[in-house]
């Protein structure tokens, strides 16, 4: 569950479950909606009445749940979200990656992907850029995504920090099979958000490719690293632009956070996901 136009089709099949005696398990991705919509949350309202059991994936999400559907601690569990593996597939080479998106091996490419939302930070992350640009010449931010908005506010952005040339844009929606060239690209993955909830399907891909990544500390996302280091407060563009310099600033480091990235590809593995959610049904069947 994670969209609101579902509602009709979940709230037919759980009611069909319920009158049939069937238990039901609800997996919920946002127990708030990225917009922070209370419409969302009264409709997300009705179908969790239908429900047994409830798996998240952070406990962030399982206080939200509680706190917001007065649901019961004792039938929510926590399972993280695993690696998004079906992107890798056949592995571009990352030179062969690069020179297709226009950059080269001098270049530390930082990555932005998924669909463009206010709250993914955007802004943020530009800014940080721009305290950077003048020490890290060879410094470009890859923005690919799909817009769900306006692009201007952050074109004028671009303009007025003077960052033309250190970000590339791809603003459209990026096939499954293309998804690897970006990552490839990457030195490094951003997840600047102004608010989350949830897991990260943009951390879970690119745990799935072992890149080093920083993110904000909301939500899910601090479970996506190994060191908190590399975790700053939403919103700082300052904190997030010390964060950059320390990791592009020193090939070790890097390499260090790609090994935890490994780890925690490892630990997020879709076998331990498996099992945990087995254990689940197996609860609710008895």
């Amino acid at each position: 569950w994670w969209s609101a136009p579902l509602l009709p089709i979940y709230l037919l099949i759980a009611a069909g479950f319920r009158v049939r005696g069937k238990p039901v398990v609800i997996t919920i991705h946002n127990v708030i909606s990225h917009e922070q919509s209370s419409l969302f949350s009264r409709l997300s309202g009705l179908l969790y009445k239908l429900g047994n059991h409830y798996i998240v994936h952070s406990q962030q999400n399982r206080e939200q749940l509680m706190r917001l559907h007065h649901i019961d601690q004792g039938k929510i569990t926590v399972i993280p979200h695993g690696p998004l593996e079906l992107f890798t597939g056949t592995m571009v080479s990352r030179a062969d990656a690069r020179s297709r998106l226009g950059f080269s091996d001098q270049h530390k490419v930082i990555l932005l992907f998924g669909a463009i939302r206010p709250y993914k930070g955007i802004d943020t992350a530009l800014d940080a850029i721009s305290m950077l640009a003048s020490d890290m010449p060879g410094i470009r931010v890859l923005i690919a995504g799909k817009l769900w908005g306006e692009w201007q506010p952050y074109q004028q952005q671009i303009d007025k920090l003077g960052l033309a040339e250190h970000v590339s844009c791809h603003l459209d929606y990026i096939p499954s099979a293309e998804v690897r060239m970006y990552f490839q690209a990457a030195d490094l993955v951003l997840l600047p958000y102004h608010h989350f909830d949830s897991q990260s399907g943009i951390g879970s891909a690119a745990i799935a490719f072992e890149k080093p990544l920083i993110v904000s500390d909301t939500g899910g996302l601090p479970d996506l690293v190994g060191d908190e280091r590399w975790i700053v407060p939403p919103k700082d563009a300052g904190e997030l632009a010390n964060a950059i310099e320390n990791c592009l600033q020193d090939p070790e480091q890097l390499q260090q956070m790609q090994k935890n990235a490994g780890r925690m590809r490892e630990e997020f593995s879709w076998d331990a996901i498996a099992e945990k959610t087995m254990g689940v049904y197996a609860q609710v069947i008895k």
